[in-house]
Formats: C-alpha cells, sequence, structure tokens
C-alpha cells in the first residue's frame, strides 16, 4: 500500500471509519472487453456516533469524538470515496466521472444500479450526495499542499493535518494507548515515536547525536567528555 495511503487510512480509522483501500472499478471497453477504469484509493464508511470510550487515568470512560475538519454528519451514516496525493490534493480524472463513481456505489452495495447513478451525478456537481437510506457520500481529496484559491467543488485536507491529529491522538491518550501495540504499521510508527519522546517527533528537544566509527558512544548519565585545551607556547624572551 502507498504510504501516502496507509497514513491517511490509520487516520480515517481513529476516527471510527471502516476502510478499503485501492479499491478497483471495472468499465466495459470499447473493443467489448472489461478494463480497469481506476483504483480509488480509499473507500470509507462511518455509522453514526461511532466513537470509543477512552478510559483516563482517574478510571472515567470520556467518549471520544472525530475531527471537526472532517465534517462529520452526527447523526448520519457517513461514507467517503477519496483520492490521496502526497502532491497537491486534488481528484484523478477518472474519480470525477459519474459512470466510475455509479459502479463504485453500485458495487460497493450502497444503493441499486439506479441510485448509483443518480447520486454519482450530484457527487460531481456537489462533491456530496445523500443515498434514499439518509446516509451521505463525499468526495475527498488529501494531499501534501491544498490549494486554498482553487474551487474544486469537494472537500479536501492537507497531509500535515492528518500527521497532527494522528500524532496529538495518541499523544493524548498514550496513558492507556502505551499498555498496547497497534497492528497497523502506521499506527505503530506513531507508537515508537511517542515512546521515543519529543526529540524523535521533532517538537524541541536536543539535537541527536551521531555514534560513528572512532567516536566514543557515551551511556546514559554519563557526562560528554571534554579534552582539556592545551595552552599556547609562550615565545616570548
Amino acid at each position: 500500500m502507498d504510504t501516502a495511503v496507509a497514513l491517511v487510512q490509520a487516520y480515517l480509522r481513529l476516527n471510527g471509519y471502516f476502510t478499503v483501500t485501492e479499491y478497483p472499478v471495472f468499465e466495459l471497453g470499447s473493443g467489448g472487453g472489461i478494463r480497469t477504469a481506476t483504483d480509488l484509493d480509499l473507500l470509507a464508511f462511518r455509522f453514526p456516533g461511532a466513537g470509543r470510550p477512552v478510559i483516563g487515568e482517574s478510571g472515567g470512560a470520556t467518549v471520544y469524538r472525530p475531527d471537526p475538519a472532517l465534517g462529520v454528519p452526527p447523526e448520519a451514516p457517513d461514507m467517503i470515496l477519496g483520492e490521496v496525493k502526497e502532491g497537491r490534493a486534488e481528484l484523478n480524472g477518472p474519480a470525477r466521472r459519474p459512470a466510475v463513481l455509479a459502479a463504485a456505489l453500485a458495487r460497493f452495495g450502497c444503493c441499486s444500479e439506479t441510485g448509483a447513478a443518480r447520486l454519482a451525478r450530484e457527487l460531481v456537481r456537489h462533491g456530496r450526495a445523500t443515498t434514499h437510506h439518509g446516509h451521505q457520500v463525499r468526495l475527498f481529496a488529501f494531499g501534501g499542499t491544498v490549494d486554498e484559491g482553487r474551487a474544486t467543488g469537494y472537500q479536501r485536507m492537507s497531509l500535515s493535518h492528518v500527521i497532527a491529529f494522528v500524532s496529538g491522538f495518541v499523544g493524548d491518550n498514550w496513558a492507556v494507548l502505551r499498555h498496547g501495540q497497534s497492528k497497523d504499521a502506521t499506527l505503530a510508527l506513531f507508537w515508537l515515536l511517542q515512546k521515543c519522546g519529543p526529540g524523535a517527533r521533532g517538537i524541541g528537544g536536543p539535537p541527536p547525536r551521531l555514534i560513528g566509527p572512532g567516536t566514543k558512544s557515551e551511556g546514559p548519565g554519563r557526562r560528554p567528555s571534554r579534552r582539556r585545551a592545551t595552552p599556547p607556547e609562550d615565545h616570548s624572551e
């Protein structure tokens, strides 16, 4: 899986979404054969009210709320069709074609083939739509940069925000999380960075020491060795 896709997947999971990555969408070619129209980077689904109780050090449970930047509807299921880019956050061409979106929605099973076609047209026009069951479907682009001056008609989020949220979530809940481990490789990396302290996360702290050949490693608690300066020779008469 692409590293950026894995990062966004971890972020969405922390916000209560079930995720499917690199979701292939097929279409009928001009010669009658089947071809891949595109691979949607992420399909994510969240039930209303999804959250996880986090047990504090005092023993009291608090309900975890999703990131406000996601714009999660509080009382309705939410489905995200997402693209992830290391560069600018934007949807590629196939991901904005009504036929491709309709095929993805119908295959996912959220609506009928007829309903999927209607939803796809609304998604292309407005970036979001509502199914006849009442759940919301949204187009979302994640990327290294977000061009705020460019109107797109769909929601966007920077990867730096994603990183900050995941890091903050791990730090805020470390009293509980430190007792376990994550099988998600991306979250496991954030676990490790938290264990290594602020310096490893690039948040203050002293610069790292590089230990190489011919360099004495100074163990914990040892003061750095200092060579005594040799006074200059006196050549005066």
